[in-house]
């Protein structure tokens, strides 16, 4: 299921016009991605957290050349489901 998707999905069970819920699904992620940055988590019950979590530098290996390559810490975003929702998809 893509974006579009689910917003034809909550579109149909809402009885919502799409423009409308598209709406809402940007302002829900953007919502996310918000509480991201400023928080560094976002806790959704029954569903799961979303995380900031930090990787460290390290050295690799370009697998064309061979040669070793730096790679520089940085943040990734990360998705831990919950209980519930393992069970669901289970």
């Amino acid at each position: 299921m893509n974006k579009d998707d689910l917003v034809s999905y909550v579109a149909e069970e809402t009885g919502t016009f799409k423009k409308d819920i598209k709406g809402i699904v940007d302002a829900v992620l953007a919502g996310i991605e918000r509480g991201l940055v400023v928080d560094g988590k976002v806790t959704l019950r029954r569903f799961g957290n979303f995380v900031i979590k930090q990787r460290a530098s390290r050295k690799a290996r370009n697998p064309q050349t061979g040669e070793t390559v730096y790679v520089p810490a940085k943040s990734v975003p990360i998705f831990k489901p919950s209980e519930n929702l393992k069970e669901v998809v289970k």
